[in-house]
């Protein structure tokens, strides 16, 4: 490319030095042949210099947890890794303000069940974008990119709950953007789960009937707002929800079960979809659409597929597939915009109902703790753990090898009602550690949720504390950490503790010398 441009910028010279200096040419036509052959010029000087499409690496940041990291922490956690992009499922302030002066780039969330009252009026989108956007947006302030309007509002198990807030709460949101000058910069979008659309065939996507007229529009608002599709696709979820399912199709490494398309072959289940989801664009009119991927993941436990070893393989052949820029058979050369992976920290407050796996969809520990070798491509070799990050003390709660435990079954039923027990269960990290085991690890996740109070390890008596780590083998007890709550208020005693000091020292002070 880069011989032809030269050859081509040696002939646009020689040609306007030929009209320039020929005395039959003069005046404006003379003016209007040199600014032409300019203009050619630049015109292939940018053609040649048009980037490749390239594929940018983000992460989901969900705090649905008992054991919350401060949120400087997980920003000094991101940007240690080099991770420039975040998305978060709402607009929580405390992180939002972690994020001040970062540079990393944020998307930020509107719950579904706020998308009734945003597309009710312009008065309370006005509200909502200057409480969390225009506010944080300014010098040394949040890179807000994307607001995700809902998240996945068309999932069929909602009946069409939220369909019709949809294309409302995001109009309302973009004249609220436009009057604060930000709708050209922040990009309104929607992530869709994978049920949106549908087919046997790759080629033969399409939406869901039923989301027909609302997708056509929702396609039209985001072509012409510059706005990317979002997307949401789990592999692991189509494996765990069908014994039909061949497994080697869910991961990048190549599979004996590949699917023929006419001429196109697909290899991975993440392809596949991503060309199903093409398919239905280009049946609206908008095959060219960018797309971005909201969520895309594999859970380390809670499930026989859900493991250390099967989260890494799947992790990091999704990063080199996608980072490889190759594209899909229907878009050859041209990846995701975007893909968020799920997720950064584990969330062991997360409802169950899909699954035990729900509460491991972590590349880190809850604590900021890599759970396996992974390298995001972003110029680290591989994850860095979390800094400073603030343990209880190294105690833990476990079964009293003393007391008859015949009894316990109540008190197991209280303890994992309350706290996390999704690894005890069958095809979880600490499945196999035995009956007794299992009563010291439903003992110690209650204990570390209250903060290791002392009453808390009672139990009547079938439980006591220890100082030795009952972890065994990938099954870890863990130790809490303090989160932002209860540093804040350990951190106003502390302060009010020095208040009471210095007005005893002042009272003194003034009692001797008056």
């Amino acid at each position: 490319m880069i011989k032809e441009v030269v050859v081509l910028q040696k002939w646009c010279w020689a040609f306007t030095f030929t009209f320039s200096s020929d005395k039959m040419l003069q005046g404006r036509f003379r003016l209007r042949i040199l600014s032409a052959v300019l203009l050619s010029l630049i015109v292939i000087v940018g053609w040649s210099s048009v980037p490749v499409a390239e594929s940018a690496l983000g992460v989901n940041w969900g705090t649905v947890s008992f054991h919350k990291l401060k949120p400087s922490t997980v920003v000094d956690l991101l940007q240690d890794n080099k991770i420039s992009k975040v998305k978060l499922f709402d607009a929580d302030p405390d992180s939002l303000q972690a994020l001040m002066g970062s540079g990393i780039q944020v998307m930020i969330g509107v719950p579904n069940e706020m998308l009734a009252a945003l597309s009710s009026s312009t008065a309370a989108s006005d509200s909502w974008v200057r409480q969390n956007v225009s506010r944080y947006m300014r010098k040394n302030g949040v890179d807000i990119r994307y607001i995700a309007v809902g998240n996945e509002p068309f999932l069929s198990s909602y009946s069409g709950q939220f369909q019709s807030y949809v294309m409302p709460a995001l109009l309302n949101l973009q004249q609220s953007l436009a009057k604060v000058n930000l709708a050209s910069y922040v990009k309104l979008v929607v992530p869709c789960n994978a049920d949106a659309y549908e087919s046997s065939l790759p080629s033969q996507g399409a939406f869901r009937p039923e989301l027909t007229q609302i997708m056509t529009q929702l396609v039209s608002f985001l072509n012409s707002n510059g706005s990317p599709f979002v997307v949401n696709i789990y592999p692991f979820l189509s494996l765990y929800g069908s014994s039909d399912f061949p497994q080697d199709y869910a991961f990048f490494e190549g599979t004996s079960h590949p699917v023929t398309d006419g001429s196109n072959v697909y290899y991975n289940a993440f392809d596949g979809n991503f060309d199903t989801l093409v398919a239905a664009l280009s049946k609206l009119g908008y095959g060219q659409m960018p797309i971005a991927i909201g969520e895309i993941g594999w859970p380390t436990d809670g499930a026989i597929s859900g493991n250390l070893t099967a989260a890494r393989v799947f992790n990091q052949g999704l990063i080199k597939h996608v980072l490889s820029n190759k594209g899909t058979p229907l878009r050859p050369g041209v990846p995701p915009v975007d893909v968020y992976l799920f997720s950064l920290l584990d969330e062991g407050a997360k409802s169950t109902l899909p699954g035990n796996f729900e509460r491991h969809w972590g590349i880190f520990s809850f604590d900021g703790q890599a759970k396996y070798p992974l390298n995001l491509g972003l110029g680290g070799r591989g994850l860095k753990n979390a800094r400073k990050v603030e343990y209880l003390p190294s105690r833990w709660c476990v079964a009293n090898p003393s007391r008859d435990l015949s009894d316990v079954a109540n008190h197991m039923k209280l303890a994992c009602g309350v706290a996390d027990c999704t690894t005890l269960t069958y095809g979880g990290s600490c499945n196999g550690i035995g009956a007794k085991g299992n009563i010291s690890y439903a003992f110690n996740s209650y204990y570390q949720l209250q903060m290791q109070n002392e009453r808390s390890c009672d139990f009547d008596g079938l439980g006591m504390v220890t100082f030795l780590d009952p972890s065994i083998g990938d099954c870890r007890f863990l130790v809490g950490v303090t989160d932002t709550r209860s540093s804040s208020s350990s951190s106003s005693q502390v302060y009010r503790r020095w208040v009471i000091v210095w007005m005893l020292i002042a009272w003194r002070v003034w009692f001797f010398v008056m």
